[in-house]
């Protein structure tokens, strides 16, 4: 998977979880919560929906990395080659 494909199915699991979502707002190193104001559940939903999408397993202890749309694209590329 490459960056660019990673940063869609991102986008697109955020999408899922709030369908309003407004990307355009969203800068690539602006956390979730605060852009999207995204709550805790809303975070656990993307986190499922986004390992459900890619088969990639993610950890609790992987979070703290999936919290910007860099983060989470940069985590997708690694675990993914």
């Amino acid at each position: 998977m490459n960056r660019t494909e990673a940063t869609d199915i991102v986008k697109e699991s955020i999408a899922r979880v709030i369908p309003d979502a407004d990307f355009a707002m969203l800068g690539p190193d602006d956390t979730f919560r605060d852009a999207l104001e995204m709550d805790s559940l809303d975070f656990l939903s993307f986190i499922e929906t986004l390992s459900e999408r890619t088969g990639v397993r993610i950890e609790d202890e992987d979070t703290s990395q999936l919290a910007t749309l860099s983060g989470s694209a940069d985590f997708l590329v690694a675990r993914t080659e």
